[in-house]
């Protein structure tokens, strides 16, 4: 059984996790001095966010060298020191691999710049004749905003851009890009990584006549497109031949070093070929994470996922591209409480479960004044702006920076959060999100032998979440009111276990149940009672 089958994963986003050299900006010696506290969780595994040389156009997603590390985070010593103290504690490395597009910055594209069409790096990068009049070559757009084309005036052409133009797109049907990536995947699993998260890994590939992609229902009619929901996006998303890619990826790295995307298509029946047949090992579930709390829908999309790919997810609630899980369900204790009923739901399933940092801590977005936003999404749609998630880590109640740099203001100004949110405060209340976080992954662990089973649905009410896997039965109450659910667990050798998981006061409110004969009993009732998730 390979180690991410059982393991639990915690992101880091670097920049805002702890500082460790008084800049104000997360690094490698803040993360490395907290990786303790991380284990203390229960987790198995720490992905880090981009950490390689770049100009921060996109905060660390425009890499400009992807073998080294950036100052501003220290070191490849001090990668070194992070990933041997990470190893020591039983933690596996998972490094943010960014393949679609590079940094303008980078040497292969201010190369192709300086010697244009037939040069040796030009064909590294997706370059494109004008349309007939002059404008851009088709009606693509970007993420971020704009045309998907920057034009280069001395040569004439166009560089596609699926995000900011400083980020220019790979050309994934050269030779010499897929050459490149095998050589960078080599050099850091040679230092220790254990497996990559793979951005926008559905985008590799674009169809080779780039045509217009169609105009989706989401525009009025007569209206022309602005932003990237308004097209279908059939021709620069999710093409052919993507899949091969990482089956290339699997062959070069070995069978231990593990491969999760971030293929963002919405419907798992369209992620399914991106973890099937030897290609990426799960891509993130993302099917909850633009949901308001609606328990019947979460626990539909839920099974869902499960039936289409059975193993292949891994799940979250959010992470540093989306609003905070607990404000998204309602903020104050009410989310933080919804969302401790998510996970427990969560944690039996196949897959991996990832927290982002905070969401131990019942963490809801940050206060970003609007004179002090970053983010470039941000600074061009106010509403979908991405620092709220990305504000400081809040590991002491007192100080300015709530122990997160001893010495510069944060890169990422926000107002203090209150006490009740910090690690500090957490550690030593009598209960805390904290310490249920812990209880659950304990739960987790103590019953996670085996882990190989199909998931066998359970009778319940519309909005629980009830399965049975590998002899222990998986209960989470999703709504507003207490239910009763009847359960019966196949007893095997080591005898059966019920782990109830509902929230009542921030914890588990029934937390492992070791039963002799199988049967879910409290008292003489056969049935566990649920309490309410707010």
């Amino acid at each position: 059984m390979s180690w991410w089958e059982t393991a639990v994963g915690y992101e880091v986003y670097l920049r805002s996790f702890a500082d460790g050299d008084g800049d104000g900006v997360g690094d490698f010696a803040g993360l490395t001095g907290k990786l303790g506290y991380i284990a203390s969780i229960g987790v198995d595994a720490v992905w880090v966010t981009p950490f390689y040389p770049s100009p921060q156009a996109d905060f660390g997603y425009d890499v400009a060298d992807y073998r080294d590390v950036d100052p501003v985070y220290g070191s490849l010593d001090d990668f070194d020191a992070f990933v041997g103290e990470a190893h020591r504690l039983g933690l596996k490395v998972v490094l943010d691999i960014v393949p679609n597009h590079s940094s303008s910055e980078h040497p292969f594209f201010k190369a192709a710049l300086r010697g244009g069409p037939g040069s040796t790096y030009w064909d590294r990068y997706v370059w494109r004749d004008p349309a007939p009049g002059g404008g851009p070559p088709n009606n693509w757009l970007s993420i971020f905003g704009g045309p998907a084309w920057t034009y280069v005036p001395e040569h004439g052409k166009y560089y596609m851009h699926l995000f900011l133009p400083a980020q220019p797109d790979f050309n994934w049907a050269s030779p010499k890009v897929r050459e490149e990536f095998v050589d960078i995947l080599r050099f850091w699993a040679a230092r220790g990584a254990d497996g990559f998260r793979v951005d926008v890994a559905h985008s590799l590939l674009e169809h080779p006549d780039y045509p217009d992609n169609p105009l989706s229902d989401e525009l009025r009619p007569g209206a022309a497109p602005r932003h990237f929901g308004h097209l279908e996006h059939l021709y620069d998303l999710d093409q052919p031949g993507v899949p091969e890619i990482f089956r290339e990826w699997r062959r070069a790295v070995g069978p231990d070093v593990y491969l999760v995307g971030e293929v963002y298509l919405g419907e798992p029946e369209k992620v399914r070929k991106y973890v099937t047949g030897g290609a990426l090992h799960q891509s993130f579930f993302f099917g909850l994470n633009a949901l308001e709390w609606d328990p019947p829908e979460l626990g539909r999309r839920i099974r869902r996922a499960v039936e289409v790919v059975p193993a292949g997810w891994g799940w979250v609630q959010g992470s540093h591209d989306e609003h905070r899980a607990v404000t998204r369900y309602g903020g104050g204790p009410k989310g933080v409480q919804r969302s401790l009923a998510l996970w427990t739901a969560m944690m039996g399933l196949p897959g991996t479960p990832f927290l982002y940092q905070g969401e131990e801590l019942g963490l809801e977005n940050g206060a970003v004044a609007a004179g002090n936003v970053l983010d470039p999404v941000g600074l061009r749609q106010p509403s979908e702006g991405r620092d709220p998630c990305r504000t400081p880590m809040p590991w002491t109640i007192s100080g300015e920076t709530h122990g997160f740099s001893d010495g510069a203001a944060p890169w990422l100004l926000s107002r203090r959060r209150p006490d009740h949110e910090t690690v500090e405060f957490q550690e030593a209340a009598a209960d805390s999100p904290l310490k249920s976080m812990r209880a659950l992954l304990a739960a987790r662990r103590e019953t996670a032998s085996g882990r190989v089973g199909p998931v066998r649905r359970l009778d319940a009410p519309e909005g629980v979440v009830a399965y049975a896997r590998d002899g222990v039965a998986h209960l989470a109450n999703l709504t507003d009111e207490p239910v009763e659910v009847e359960v019966e667990v196949e007893v095997e050798a080591a005898g059966a276990w019920v782990l109830a998981y509902a929230t009542n006061g921030g914890r588990p409110a029934d937390g492992a149940v070791r039963l002799a004969d199988g049967a879910v009993r409290l008292g003489e009732r056969s049935g566990v009672i649920l309490r309410k998730a707010s």
